[in-house]
């Protein structure tokens, strides 16, 4: 099973890197399933350019073409997300809704950093993951900026947030493994 850690922002100076790096940190003494990190900012996506939406999953365009063999690469996703102005970034909005059937019957978790951990972004990540038949898991790691991080830009993670990763890790590993029927009855 492989399960990415997606990097959530593209801003210069994020958080987000060092957030992702400690999951996957402790993803990596797990042994059930391969983790791996995939950064937004290294696709360089842009605006919504595919003439054809989604959804019909005709890409025209190579950057997409990429993006989706990448999304269909994995069985389930942690998402870890800032929060900004309520919502999640612009940028990982527009990576989620550059392709379609490639996110479709998988599971995704959450690790959002921010004022209040990111718990609206989350909200909403969740209604979009929905609508992309993504199963999201109860359990998640809400970070704030003001306990979790040393002047609210040194990542340095209070006690208890390894249990939380960890009961986000063990659900994303289970819906991904149930949902894999669905999975391999969509590929037939």
């Amino acid at each position: 099973m492989r399960i990415a850690i997606i990097v959530g922002s593209t801003r210069p100076g994020r958080n987000g890197v060092a957030v992702a790096q400690w999951v996957l940190e402790n993803a990596q003494k797990r042994s059930d399933a391969s983790y791996e990190l995939v950064d937004i900012a290294d696709l360089d996506l842009p605006l919504l350019d595919e003439p054809i939406p989604p959804s019909m999953g005709q890409y025209q365009n190579e950057h997409t073409q990429k993006w989706a063999a990448q999304v269909a690469s994995f069985d389930g996703y942690v998402v870890v997300t800032p929060e900004y102005n309520h919502g999640p970034s612009g940028a990982l909005k527009n990576a989620l809704d550059f392709v379609y059937g490639e996110w479709n019957n998988k599971a995704a978790g959450f690790v959002g950093y921010g004022s209040v951990g990111a718990v609206r972004a989350v909200e909403q990540l969740r209604l979009v993951m929905a609508e992309l038949q993504v199963a999201t898991v109860r359990a998640q790691v809400v970070l704030t900026l003001a306990n979790d991080f040393e002047n609210y830009s040194v990542f340095t993670p209070t006690a208890g947030q390894e249990a939380s990763l960890s009961a986000v890790l063990d659900q994303v590993v289970s819906w991904s493994g149930a949902l894999a029927g669905l999975r391999e009855g969509q590929a037939a």
